[in-house]
C-alpha cells in the first residue's frame, strides 16, 4: 500500500511531500525532511511544548488557529491545512503589518509581536523552549489579540500550561503574553490564505481506500473503511497513539483517521442533550460542556495542556479507555451515553461506563467505531463538582479523579451519579456509593457514611503517582469536601488563587 502525497500550506505556498509513511510524525517531517530545526524535540510525548507549531484550518468559512504538539501529531493529519513554525513568523508574506504607522516604520518591523515581546521581556535564556513558547503565543495572538480580547494573567497561564521552561521562569514569559497587544500589530491575510486552502483542497485527491493512511470525509465512508480494514490502527488526535510511536517504537502500516468525517466533528444542541461528535477536539468539547456547567472550567483546563487539548478528541479519550483519563469520570457523573456504529448493523447506544470490559478493553466489535457522546442537559436540582488530584497542578496525570453529581431536593438525595478515575482498571461508576446516598437526607452523617462506602468500593493499586492507601484516603476526603462545598463553605485550594503580575 502507498500513501498519497502530503500537502499543506507554509508561508503561503503549497508544500507537497511524497512517500511519507503513515506513522511518521509531523516533527520528523519538519526536522528531518524539511530541515526546519527551529522546532525542537524535547520530551517526545506532548508534555514540554518545545515542538509546538500552529495549524490553520477552515471552519465554516473562517480560519481557525490551533497550537499543537508536532512530536505526537501524525504528519498526514495536517493534510490540507496551513502550518506555521517559529521560522515562519517573520518570513511568511501573508503575515503583514497593520495600523496607521508610516510605510517606512512598517517595513522596519522584523519580528512578530509574539517574538518581539519575548525579546523585550527577557523571556528567553537557554532558548530551547523558546520556539514552543513563541508558537503558543502566536496562537494566543491570533485567537485573542487579533479579536480585541485582552490577555489576562490567568488566560496566559492557562494557554501556556503545555509549555515548560526550566531556565527563565514563567514571570517574564507571562509578561510577554500580556505585552503582545501593545506592540505594532501584525495580521494574517486570511482572505488570501482561505482562497489558497480552497485551491489546495480542490486539487487534492481523496484518500484511496487502499491507501496506507485512510481519512474518509463522511461517516458512511468511514464505516465502510473500518469494515474493509479492521486491522488498521484507528487514530483521532493521536495524543496517545503518538506515544506508542515515539516511546514504544510501534510501527503501523495502515492508519484510519476518523477526524475528517464531517459528522464526527459536530456539536449538536438538542432539547434534552448535547451530542458531541467523537472527533470534536477536547478544547471544543470542554467548551460545549462548560457552557452548560461553568464550574467545570478549571477542571477542563487542567486536562493536559492546551496543545494536547487542541489535538486530542473527546471520542478518542473515551474509546482509549485509560483508567486515568479525566473525561470519563466526568461523563459518567453526567450520565452520558455513547453511540457505536458499524456499516453492517447500524448504531447502538449504551451508558458510557458499560463500554469497558477491562484494562483498555471495550465492547466494540472489530468493525465498530465510537461516533458520538450524548450528554443530558443539567437538571435544576443537580450539584456537580469535579476534582482532580495530581502531583502538579497543570499538565499532569491524575492520581485520583472524582466527579460527583447529586440531585438534591427538599434536603434529600434524589439521585446520585459518581464517576471515578485512577482507582480501578477502568474508569468506573461508584454504584455502591450512589446506592448509599440515594434516598438519604443530605446531612454530614450521610456524607461520612457514604465516604466510608466509597473508600471500600475500590481497591486502587500503588504506582509512581500514589499509593493505594493514599488514593482510598483521598476518595473519602473528596466526598466530605463535596459536602462542605454544597453547604456554602468556599473551596480553599489552588483553584481559588489568582496569579498577579510582579510589581
Amino acid at each position: 500500500m502507498t500513501t498519497r502525497p502530503l500537502q499543506f500550506l507554509r508561508r503561503g505556498q503549497p508544500v507537497a511531500l511524497g512517500n511519507v509513511p503513515p506513522d511518521r510524525t509531523l516533527l520528523e517531517v519538519l526536522r528531518e525532511d524539511l530541515g526546519c530545526t527551529g522546532t525542537k524535540e524535547g520530551c517526545g510525548e506532548g508534555d514540554c511544548g518545545a515542538c509546538t507549531v500552529v495549524l490553520g484550518e477552515e471552519r465554516d468559512g473562517q480560519l481557525h488557529y490551533s497550537a499543537v504538539n508536532s512530536c505526537i501529531r501524525l504528519a498526514h493529519s495536517v493534510d490540507g491545512m496551513a502550518l506555521w513554525t517559529v521560522e515562519d513568523l517573520a518570513e511568511d508574506p501573508l503575515i503583514q503589518p497593520v495600523g496607521d504607522a508610516p510605510a517606512a516604520a512598517r517595513q522596519a518591523i522584523t519580528l512578530h509581536p509574539a517574538q518581539e515581546a519575548m525579546v523585550q521581556c527577557h523571556g528567553s535564556q537557554c532558548g530551547f523552549c523558546t520556539p514552543g513558547f513563541v508558537m503558543s503565543l502566536f496562537g494566543m495572538y491570533q485567537n485573542h489579540v487579533r479579536h480585541g480580547q485582552p490577555i489576562t494573567r490567568e488566560l496566559a497561564q492557562e494557554e501556556l500550561s503545555g509549555n515548560l521552561c526550566r531556565c527563565t521562569g514563567y514571570r517574564p514569559i507571562l509578561d510577554a503574553a500580556q505585552q503582545m497587544a501593545s506592540l505594532p500589530g501584525m495580521a494574517v491575510n486570511e482572505a488570501e490564505l482561505l482562497q489558497k486552502l480552497k485551491l489546495l483542497r480542490h486539487g487534492a485527491l481523496a484518500h484511496a481506500t487502499d491507501s496506507a493512511y485512510i481519512a474518509p470525509s463522511t461517516l458512511p465512508e468511514l464505516l465502510a473503511a473500518r469494515a474493509a480494514h479492521p486491522g488498521a490502527q484507528v487514530v483521532a488526535g493521536c495524543t496517545d497513539v503518538g506515544l506508542w510511536v515515539t516511546k514504544q517504537h510501534k510501527q503501523y502500516t495502515q492508519v484510519l483517521d476518523v477526524t475528517r468525517a464531517a459528522e464526527l466533528r459536530q456539536v449538536a444542541q438538542h432539547a434534552d442533550a448535547i451530542h458531541i461528535g467523537a472527533a470534536v477536539t477536547l478544547t471544543d468539547a470542554f467548551a460545549a460542556l462548560t457552557a452548560q456547567w461553568p464550574q467545570l472550567h478549571r477542571f477542563a483546563t487542567r486536562f493536559a495542556g492546551l496543545p494536547v487539548r487542541n489535538s486530542g478528541t473527546l471520542g478518542g479519550n473515551v474509546a482509549n479507555g485509560s483508567p486515568i483519563g479525566d473525561s470519563m469520570p466526568l461523563l459518567i457523573a453526567l450520565r452520558a451515553q455513547v453511540v457505536l456504529a458499524s456499516q453492517a448493523r447500524g448504531e447502538r447506544q449504551l451508558p458510557l461506563e458499560d463500554l469497558y470490559t477491562g484494562y483498555r478493553q471495550n465492547v466494540m466489535a472489530p468493525d465498530e467505531l465510537l461516533v458520538r457522546i450524548m450528554v443530558p442537559r443539567p437538571s435544576a436540582q443537580e450539584q456537580l463538582r469535579a476534582y482532580k488530584i495530581s502531583k502538579r497542578f497543570d499538565d499532569d496525570i491524575s492520581a485520583v479523579c472524582l466527579v460527583l453529581n447529586l440531585d438534591i431536593a427538599d434536603g434529600t438525595v434524589q439521585r446520585a451519579s459518581i464517576g471515578a478515575g485512577g482507582v480501578a482498571a477502568t474508569p468506573a461508576r461508584a454504584r455502591q456509593t450512589e446506592a448509599a446516598l440515594t434516598g438519604q437526607p443530605w446531612t454530614e452523617a450521610t456524607a461520612q457514611r457514604a465516604a466510608a462506602v466509597l473508600q471500600a468500593e475500590f481497591s486502587p493499586i500503588s504506582d509512581m503517582r500514589a499509593s493505594g492507601a493514599y488514593r482510598r484516603e483521598v476518595l473519602g476526603g473528596l466526598l466530605q469536601r463535596y459536602w462542605l462545598e454544597t453547604q456554602g463553605q468556599p473551596s480553599v485550594s489552588l483553584d481559588t488563587l489568582t496569579l498577579e503580575a510582579a510589581v
